[in-house]
């Protein structure tokens, strides 16, 4: 009922698009929006409340940590969401998933450990609750 939409998640910020016919050689670190349709040979680091989307024809050969994530592609390494992770139908992830909440539609396929991290939001939130 008062499901909160992709919109809504999203960080504040830019849209970053790797494109499919695009491959990236390296690390990436972005804040807002990243969606990769391409490849991408490296790690990927979301900073903040950023939103990090592979479409279903994308690769990640690397990790990925960031605090929403949305897989429907191939991703080689391990991811970390520390909010919000879903994986879509063509997701396919050959590593490990740490999530906080998870969202996993049928066909989707993980070779790797499932890992809850309930306390994510209580260690990222900590710096706050000293201030206050």
């Amino acid at each position: 009922m008062f499901r909160k939409t992709r919109k809504d998640r999203a960080g504040g910020g830019a849209t970053s698009l790797i494109a499919a016919d695009t491959t990236v050689h390296g690390d990436i670190t972005f804040s807002g929006t990243l969606h990769v349709c391409g490849c991408v040979i490296g790690n990927v680091r979301g900073d903040g409340e950023a939103l990090f989307t592979l479409s279903a024809g994308g690769v990640i050969e690397g990790g990925v940590l960031a605090p929403q994530a949305v897989i429907n592609g191939t991703l080689r390494g391990d991811i970390h969401a520390t909010q919000h992770l879903q994986l879509a139908a063509a997701a396919r992830v050959e590593g490990d998933v740490r999530y906080c909440s998870l969202e996993m539609a049928a066909g989707a396929q993980v070779n790797g450990r499932m890992l809850h991290d309930a306390d994510a939001p209580k260690r990222l939130a900590a710096p706050d609750a000293a201030e206050a």
